[in-house]
């Protein structure tokens, strides 16, 4: 190779600007170190710009050249896609990946379910389980070697249980100031934000204050406020002024305001959508950075217990749970904020339970306690008292309407919010494609991949991927049109996805002629804070 060439190849990979990037009209056909060529495809740079017919060229890690196509490099291997659609790997900010995360090796580590659908990069401690000792985890995950890229959140949940357990009471300045150094730590290890779960007790039990004061923290690092908010229906304070809160915590702390998994959920909210848009739209016409994610099926996916149960007969632990279930003038008080509960669900038949290895797997509610023969409640307090992961719990409380008018808005990217017993975990991006691209007609192809990949990277800081650029890393989805489809339905959720013929993550081939190839070649990606708010 002449010097000449490898100077122009060089350029390229440090240009990394513009949508489609040419390596200059002197380009040479080789590259240096191994060469994949992705070759013919339909190339989405992951903005919103129309495709361009051509190569993907990586070299190592990193993509060197996309756009229209250029002699193939001597030695170079070659991936025709022919007819495929060329992307950048699917990012998904809203996960559930413990079970794959904890794994100690075998497939396990290769978190099938999500590489299977094309996405490289995912991100975990979400819904505020996020743990304050992020670097060991981030660290452990990498060098046990993990599919996909991961991404981390410092967690309110382990904050919170860490310095008040379980109780629902305020902390006193002094363990205040502990839970705020306990997010500090995190942000400092490289942890995106501070993630919450409102909605789950013990979390469920602060008041706004508390969380301002642990955002703030966040804030001061350039990190995030994610939030599963506490009410996306009418369980507590609404949905509406849950939307409030959140935006007044960013507000106040100082930071971008992030909802998780966007939704109006139950049959007093449905239709809801448009005065939910409103508020977020008004906050960010004021200058407010408030963005959201959101998963593409019309039914959630929760425990039995956090659906039913009220707050108050959480507090304090399973234990404490199980001691109010056996008093009977308790249980009365239970079973009645349980039937209100149930009835914003839509009822019982609404409730399908999917935990395998049970009688009521795949049963509705109502099912299992025909099956029973007692009251639907009633098998509800059984299946909570066998355990909280006894009772996974897939819940249809969503309109179609509402649905649509979330994906619609630039501010929304894709996420699975992807757990045990729901299709969502090995069919999310699929489902918005065949649905919403394909049949629906709702967005376009160019719009369903910004708002997985680029829109991504931008909202959550991810300098260099989310897009099909010179000198970005090289994670690369290609995938058949008219194939890719989900596969894992509500009766059947792991299934695993088809239509991905070629997957690249770090430039390594995780995918090949749609079949894993067993290399786990994810990094841990971690966000750098400012200089000078974490200790030297």
């Amino acid at each position: 190779m002449s010097a000449r060439r490898y100077r122009n190849v060089a350029l390229a990979v440090l240009a990394g600007s513009g949508a489609v990037q040419p390596l200059g009209a002197s380009e040479g056909a080789a590259v240096p170190g191994k060469v994949t060529v992705i070759r013919g495809g339909t190339i989405y740079d992951g903005s919103s710009t129309s495709p361009v017919l051509g190569d993907v060229v990586l070299r190592g890690d990193t993509i060197v050249y996309a756009g229209t196509a250029r002699a193939v490099p001597e030695g170079a291997r070659v991936i025709d896609a022919k007819g495929m659609i060329v992307a950048p790997g699917f990012i998904d900010p809203h996960t559930h990946a413990q079970r794959f995360l904890d794994s100690e090796g075998g497939e396990g580590r290769l978190n099938l379910p999500w590489l299977m659908q094309g996405v490289t990069t995912i991100f975990s401690g979400v819904d505020g389980g996020g743990t304050p000792e992020v670097k060991a985890f981030l660290d452990d995950v990498e060098a046990r070697t993990f599919g996909t890229n991961v991404a981390a959140y410092v967690g309110f949940g382990p904050v919170r249980r860490a310095v008040l357990g379980h109780d629902d009471r305020a902390p006193d300045a002094a363990e205040l100031a502990r839970m705020k150094g306990l997010v500090a730590k995190g942000m400092c290890e490289g942890a995106l934000g501070l993630s919450t779960g409102l909605f789950y007790a013990p979390q469920s039990f602060s008041k706004t204050g508390e969380v301002i004061a642990l955002a703030r923290e966040a804030g001061k690092r350039g990190g995030i406020y994610d939030t599963h908010q506490r009410d996306e229906a009418t369980y507590t304070i609404g949905v509406a002024k849950s939307v409030e809160e959140a935006i007044t915590i960013g507000r106040e702390a100082g930071l971008p305001v992030h909802f998780a998994h966007i939704k109006v959920l139950g049959v007093d909210v449905q239709g809801s959508a448009g005065r939910i848009i409103a508020q977020i739209e008004k906050a960010r016409a004021e200058g407010q950075n408030v963005t959201a994610d959101q998963y593409p099926w019309e039914a959630s996916g929760t425990s039995l217990q956090a659906a039913l149960l009220p707050g108050w007969a959480q507090d304090g632990g399973r234990r404490a749970l199980l001691g109010r279930l056996d008093d009977p003038a308790t249980l009365a008080r239970i079973r009645k904020a349980m039937a209100e509960n149930m009835r914003r669900r839509g009822g019982p038949h609404a409730l399908l339970l999917t935990n395998p290895g049970h009688e009521w797997t795949s049963l509705r509610l109502d099912e299992i306690a025909a099956r029973w023969q007692i009251d639907p409640l009633d098998a509800a307090v059984r299946i909570i008292r066998d355990g909280d992961r006894s009772g996974k719990l897939v819940s249809f409380n969503m309109a179609e309407s509402d649905i649509a008018a979330f994906m619609r808005q630039p501010w929304v990217v894709t996420s699975s919010d992807g757990s045990e017993g729901h299709p969502r975990m090995y069919a999310n991006f699929p489902r918005k494609y065949a649905k919403y691209v394909r049949t629906d007609g709702l967005i376009d192809l160019a719009t369903f991949i910004n708002s997985s990949t680029g829109r991504t990277a931008d909202m959550f800081g991810l300098a260099d991927r989310g897009y099909l650029k010179a000198g970005y890393k090289a994670d690369v989805v290609v995938f058949d049109p008219g194939k890719y489809r989900p596969v894992a339905t509500y009766t059947s959720p792991r299934e695993l996805t088809v239509g991905v013929d070629s997957l690249f993550v770090n430039g390594r081939a995780a995918i090949l002629h749609g079949k894993p190839t067993g290399i786990a070649a994810g990094r841990a990606i971690r966000h750098h804070p400012p200089p000078g708010t974490c200790p030297s």
